[in-house]
Order: structure tokens, then C-alpha cells, then sequence
């Protein structure tokens, strides 16, 4: 894994999100430092994913504001801002009908407008760096649910993001693939890129994140270190959901 990492911090700030009468986030404050990794934890529907796409703006807060590298971003161009915060989703959202490298090499000729020789040259070396070299050729429907997903973040690291969002990576996959892909974000986290995890991997969450912030009814209820969180939670309701999924 040879490229050099540039990494930026986040900052949520009193971020609201209603869908109709139906309040999402309540007023979500989060730091994440510089080459950081926080996993966000908490029960389904308590806003987790809605943060996360909160900080590329696939979703617009209604109100707040998001800071990137300390810079106000929340008014910026949209796409602009995703060339510098990379999404892996749950679902691996791959186009069936390319290969793999193609996959990887479309956003990179569009988005930032490179020749198909040098989006190719940067395609084939981010597949090598997630073990995938030999794929380059097939189409994602010839790969394991675990590759795709492997696919699915080197095409996110093509980017060359500052920030990496992972929603639920490994929560579509057979167990036994799980593994490898938590052992690619881990490695991704001890170079020192800026990662935002949402995940139901308790284990990852504590021996990976630097922070943790658990999230219940739109709001961060409570955060800390990994010990703090998991050893010594202090408000009834993430001792309830630890006593559910530990």
C-alpha cells in the first residue's frame, strides 16, 4: 500500500435532518480528528446512516454545519466535496454490465478527468493494494460478495479521499468474508486515513476506533475511547443496547 495518505478532519455541528414530521438527527455535534477512525454504534433507525450521508451530502442537513479540515463545507459544490470524502456502501453499488476495472477507472476519467491510460494505471494499483490484481478483467457478478466490496473500496480509494465513510461494509456479507474486509479497513485506519464507521462489529469498533459515538433517537447519546464506551458506559441507554449485542 504505497500511496501517500492526506487526510482531513470532520466536524458536524448542530446538525438537523426531519423527513416530514419525523425528526432523524437532533442536533448531532461530532469531531473526528485527522487521521482518525470513529465508529458510530447504535440501534437501527437511530440516524447512524443519515449521519454518514450527512458528511458527503448525499443527504442535506436542514440545518448546521459541516466543517471539513476546519473549512465550512456545507454550501460548497456537492461534487466537489465527494472527490474528498470517499463512500463504501453496504450494498456494493458496482455496475454489473463493466468489468472490474472499468469499475474503477469511470469515476476517475469523469470526475476528475484523467486519460484512460493513467485512470487504468491508478485502477490496476488500487486493486493490488486490496489483493484484487488478478480481477481486473472480470465483471463484479464473477466475484465473491466480499471482493465486490474490496472492489467497491478500492474504487473509493482511487479517489485519493481525505475522509472514507463506510456504512455497514460487512453487514450483506456471508461471515466467513467479513474478515478480509474489516482487515482492509483496519489497515486503512493504521495509515492513517480519516475513517467514519458505521458498524454492528462491536469487536472492530473496539480494537480499531480511536473514538466510538453511540447514537440512539437522532442524537449521539454518548462517546468516547473504545475502554470508555465499552468498559464504563455511563447513561442507561447504551448499557441497555451493550447488554443486547455484547
Amino acid at each position: 500500500m504505497s500511496t501517500a495518505i492526506r487526510s482531513s478532519s470532520v466536524e458536524l455541528r448542530d446538525i438537523h435532518v426531519r423527513f416530514g414530521t419525523l425528526e432523524v438527527l437532533r442536533g448531532v455535534n461530532l469531531k473526528v480528528p485527522s487521521g482518525s477512525t470513529t465508529c458510530v454504534i447504535g440501534p437501527s433507525g437511530s440516524g447512524k446512516s443519515t449521519l454518514l450521508r450527512c458528511v458527503n451530502r448525499l443527504q442535506e442537513p436542514d440545518s448546521g454545519d459541516l466543517l471539513l479540515d476546519g473549512e465550512s463545507v456545507i454550501a460548497s459544490d456537492p461534487d466537489a466535496l465527494r472527490q474528498r470524502v470517499g463512500m463504501v456502501f453496504q450494498h456494493f453499488n458496482l455496475f454489473g454490465h463493466r468489468s472490474v476495472l472499468d469499475n474503477i477507472v469511470l469515476p476517475l476519467r469523469s470526475v476528475r478527468g484523467m486519460s484512460k491510460e493513467d485512470a487504468a494505471e491508478v485502477a490496476r494499483a488500487r486493486l493490488a493494494e486490496v489483493g484484487l490484481a488478478d480481477k481486473a478483467p472480470y465483471r463484479p457478478a464473477a466475484l465473491s460478495g466480499g471482493q465486490q466490496q474490496r472492489v467497491a473500496i478500492a474504487r473509493a480509494l482511487a479517489m485519493e479521499p481525505e475522509v472514507m465513510l463506510f456504512d455497514e461494509a460487512t453487514s450483506a456479507l456471508d461471515p466467513e468474508l467479513v474478515k478480509g474486509v474489516l482487515d482492509l479497513m483496519a489497515g486503512l485506519a493504521s495509515r492513517g486515513l480519516t475513517l467514519i464507521v458505521v458498524t454492528h462489529e462491536m469487536g472492530f469498533a473496539r480494537s480499531v476506533a480511536d473514538e466510538v459515538a453511540f447514537m440512539d433517537a437522532g442524537r449521539i447519546v454518548e462517546q468516547g475511547t473504545p475502554e470508555q464506551v465499552f468498559e464504563a458506559p455511563a447513561s442507561p441507554r447504551l448499557q441497555q443496547f451493550l447488554s443486547q449485542v455484547l
